[in-house]
């Protein structure tokens, strides 16, 4: 449980700090995302969430 809070921490962290640095770039980026099929974000998700799973797996054993 310790591990899941650092991790949420973390992400936190990485999301504040890109908007804090670059925020006319994430703007344009999230207007850029409406323009992307729900099948293609669907898709990317679900890749991004095994390809992190992958990596817990691995790092935890």
């Amino acid at each position: 449980m310790r591990e899941l809070i650092i991790a949420f921490g973390l992400f936190l962290f990485i999301e504040g700090i890109l908007y804090a640095i670059f925020p006319a770039k994430m703007k344009s980026m999230l207007k850029k995302l409406e323009l992307i099929k729900d099948s293609q974000l669907r898709s990317g998700g679900l890749i991004f969430a095994v390809l992190g799973f992958i990596i817990i797996y691995y790092m935890k054993n």
